[in-house]
């Protein structure tokens, strides 16, 4: 092993940075494929190359765990399903309609979702810090969606986009909560189950989506997305950020999924020109600042 990559696999900071980037520019990979690949040709295509490159590099452990795997069916079908199928395919449905700017900001709130899941599938105390916080990113997340104008919810006229961006939020929150019931087996054997599963379950919205006459198969750059999305945010996305968690805790971890918004509006607004308005702006603010009292109160 060079000093190089042992010092990249040393630094919990660095990987964790790196991890963010990956995912923020997601989004806007996300939003960059409209025209040159579907929705469902990605999702799938996206888990398919995941679980080749997981099967390569870690296939001796995944068959080691798997009596442990198939004593779980129905957790690991739900999980791959929420977690990986269910929420590309929303996400990558959602950039058809909005722009990757309200993307970035909407997946702020996930850490809301995951408490506010935590308290209804296991009663987790909330306390009045935590209910702030969750106001305050709830109404970041409707400036965010109405567009700054959240009058628009009275007539429920808002960009259909950002409802599935809401939705697939929601979707990732499950899988989040219920990983307290993971399987004992490694992060990186559970994660390979995971895309092979969530592989196998995006076929139906393939088959679907070529019958309805929508599929497309990628143009050059749609193969270049394909490949960015599978490679970078999938793979080394993962593999970083489990490493980082094995360094300094998934608690510490954790406060770095706070830059993803902040990263991918960025992003957005560099490469893709989308315009950063004001309700851009106070979302941010509201939904980092509702996190932040929450995690407060929590502590």
């Amino acid at each position: 092993m060079s000093s190089k990559f042992r010092s990249l696999s040393s630094n919990a900071y660095l990987l964790l940075s790196l991890t963010m980037l990956f995912w923020g520019a997601h989004a806007v990979v996300a939003r960059f494929s409209v025209g040159q690949i579907s929705p469902m040709v990605l999702t799938a295509g996206r888990w398919l190359l995941v679980a080749v490159l997981l099967a390569a590099f870690y296939g001796k452990e995944l068959r080691q765990a798997l009596p442990v795997i198939r004593a779980h069916p129905v957790y690991m079908g739900m999980m791959g399903a929420l977690g990986y199928t269910a929420f590309n395919v929303m996400m990558y449905s959602a950039a058809q309609f909005t722009t990757a700017v309200n993307m970035s900001l909407l997946q702020g709130a996930i850490p809301i979702c995951v408490l506010l899941g935590a308290f209804l599938a296991y009663r987790t105390p909330v306390r009045g810090l935590q209910i702030l916080g969750v106001a305050l990113t709830i109404f970041g997340v409707i400036l965010t969606a109405t567009n700054g104008h959240p009058e628009r919810l009275r007539e429920f006229s808002f960009n259909i986009g950002d409802i599935l961006m809401i939705i697939a939020c929601a979707f990732y929150a499950g899988y989040t909560v219920k990983l307290k019931e993971r399987p004992a087996i490694p992060s990186i054997v559970f994660f390979a189950a995971l895309a092979v599963v969530a592989g196998v379950i995006s076929l139906p919205f393939l088959a679907a989506e070529i019958a309805l006459g929508k599929a497309q198969l990628p143009t050059l750059k749609g193969w270049a997305v394909l490949a960015f999305v599978g490679i970078v945010p999938s793979f080394l996305a993962q593999i970083f950020f489990m490493r980082g968690v094995e360094l300094i805790g998934p608690g510490r971890a954790g406060i770095f999924a706070n830059l993803v918004p902040v990263i991918g509006s960025g992003l957005a607004v560099l490469f893709l020109g989308e315009p950063f308005g004001w309700h851009h702006a106070a979302a941010l603010v509201l939904v980092f600042g509702g996190i932040a009292i929450a995690e407060r109160a929590k502590r």
